[in-house]
């Protein structure tokens, strides 16, 4: 594509959805000051945005490297999106550290007991490209690696369970009536080939090879390979406490961080994944409430959104974004801030507002 064209199709989009934060921040000047080798990375990049112009960020990073080579695209991009002013200094501290932190929500109220949690980190091995941009035989090369490392953590007593793959002729191949069984227990990721966002991006490329997902012995930790990352890390639970939901997360990203090749991380952006979204902690962590009284007469949930928002909490519904509130106002209430937050923060910020959206609930 030349450089006239595709500013005028940036611009065309730009008027019509300025939403896109792609769009929004590309300099026309800075992309024909690029030399022909990265325009192009930069092309696959922004792909995603162009194909999609309702995109929401309009780019998928394709290689670790690419936030730092293409920052003055990202930069503004990634400030926008997790509010964080021009002048302010981006550096990401992780901590694990909950010691002081309330994190029991049978504290707040004993009805809250039996609470559905979640909690999940997205991480990519820097020795590969990100998914955007691996080949199918990367893809296999990489879930060989990863079923290495879950071979260990099978004999663990504290583990155990198994890996299950899509990937045809695989001697760990599931069942399409299995597969379906985990994507209704909402264990297992859906058909990618069916989004048209991944697919623009090049991420759902060559499906179903490469993909997976290692589940532990007691259903409680599970590993998705191949889907918008290398690897999406995650510990769910019911009950109420939250620390020992993320402790658990905590075990075995260690674990696995001792049995594959580096993690591609940044001082600055943390975690370095696929969509700019995810940077930072990479973590979304999320409760399933019931909340009757404050989704009454509230279809699209607007009114809990705003009272959510001040508390750095997002609500969606209870079949995901875009939908209601589900039977007896069961929504998905999570932090919103990743970047520049530490796990500690993302832990105490779900807990002091779930707490508060309670207090308001039984009012």
């Amino acid at each position: 594509m030349k450089s006239e064209q595709l500013i005028k199709d940036v611009h065309a989009i730009r008027e019509a959805h300025p939403e896109n934060l792609m769009v929004r921040y590309f300099d026309g000047e800075w992309f024909s000051s690029l030399g022909k080798p990265e325009q192009e990375r930069l092309l696959n990049i922004i792909a995603t945005g162009l194909k999609n112009p309702d995109s929401q960020m309009g780019a998928y990073a394709m290689r670790p490297d690419d936030y730092a080579l293409f920052a003055p695209l990202f930069d503004p991009m990634i400030r926008d999106f997790h509010s964080i002013p021009p002048d302010t200094k981006i550096k990401q501290v992780s901590d694990w550290n909950f010691s002081g932190i309330q994190g029991d929500l049978s504290a707040i109220d004993q009805r809250l007991a039996d609470t559905s949690m979640r909690v999940r980190v997205a991480r990519n091995v820097a020795a590969y490209p990100l998914p955007g941009a691996m080949s199918r035989d990367e893809r296999l090369s990489f879930e060989a690696l990863a079923v290495e490392a879950f071979s260990v953590l099978m004999k663990d007593p504290g583990f155990g369970g198994q890996y299950l793959s899509l990937t045809p002729g695989s001697p760990h191949q599931m069942s399409e009536r299995e597969y379906t069984s985990r994507v209704q227990a909402h264990q297992m990721f859906k058909d990618m080939s069916a989004d048209r966002y991944l697919n623009a991006a090049g991420i759902s490329a060559d499906w179903p090879h490469g993909r997976g997902m290692y589940v532990s012995e007691q259903e409680d930790f599970l590993v998705w390979v191949g889907e918008e990352d290398h690897l999406r890390i995650m510990a769910m639970r019911r009950g109420g406490d939250l620390k020992a939901l993320f402790t658990r997360l905590h075990g075995g990203l260690e674990k696995l961080e001792h049995l594959l090749p580096p993690f591609a991380m940044s001082p600055t952006y943390g975690a370095l994944n696929s969509c700019p979204t995810n940077l930072g902690a990479g973590m979304r962590a999320s409760l399933h409430l019931k909340l009757p009284s404050l989704t009454q007469g509230d279809a699209d949930l607007k009114r809990l959104k705003l009272l959510a928002q001040p508390l750095g909490l997002v609500v969606r519904g209870a079949a995901g974004e875009h939908s209601g509130a589900g039977e007896g106002g069961l929504v998905d209430i999570s932090p919103n801030a990743r970047l520049g937050v530490s796990e500690k923060e993302i832990l105490n910020r779900l807990y002091q507002g779930t707490k508060t959206l309670w207090a308001a609930e039984i009012r």
